[in-house]
């Protein structure tokens, strides 16, 4: 029996042997593998690197863009207003400079139809001042 235990110790020895073989080439392919991982991650950042540095400088000159446009739209806005208050004042001086002479005109119109009246209504009065004599005279 002695033997069989002689064979089972050297089969309990090649297990570890194996095992110890096994943990070294895992440790070993861990290694490669993280070594290739940092080889690609320091790949990818050189490449991406630029990538980020053109979306920077799109994102200023966006930036930059939207503030010039803000800035045409408020100088509209200020041309609008300005163009608004003129023409309104423009449109108050014109109706001022229309409708004044408008109602003089209209004053003199209501004058000369008051005179006439009263050269007609002083005809009229004469006329049927003579009449009253006429057919007073005949009146016998």
């Amino acid at each position: 029996m002695i033997v069989w235990r002689d064979v089972f110790l050297g089969l309990i020895a090649l297990a570890a042997l194996a095992i110890a073989v096994v943990q070294i080439a895992v440790i070993v392919a861990a290694a490669a593998a993280a070594k290739r991982v940092g080889r690609l991650a320091d790949q990818f950042e050189r490449e991406v690197k630029p990538l980020f540095g053109h979306l920077n400088a799109i994102a200023r000159d966006a930036a930059r863009a939207a503030q010039l446009a803000s800035a045409q739209v408020e100088r509209a806005d200020k041309l609008f207003a300005d163009l608004s208050v003129r023409v309104d004042e423009t449109l108050n001086l014109v109706q001022a400079s229309v409708i004044a002479p408008a109602r003089e005109g209209r004053a003199l119109l209501s004058a000369f139809r008051a005179a006439f009246r009263a050269v007609r209504d002083l005809r009229h009065a004469r006329s049927r001042q003579a009449r009253g004599e006429e057919e007073d005279a005949l009146f016998i």
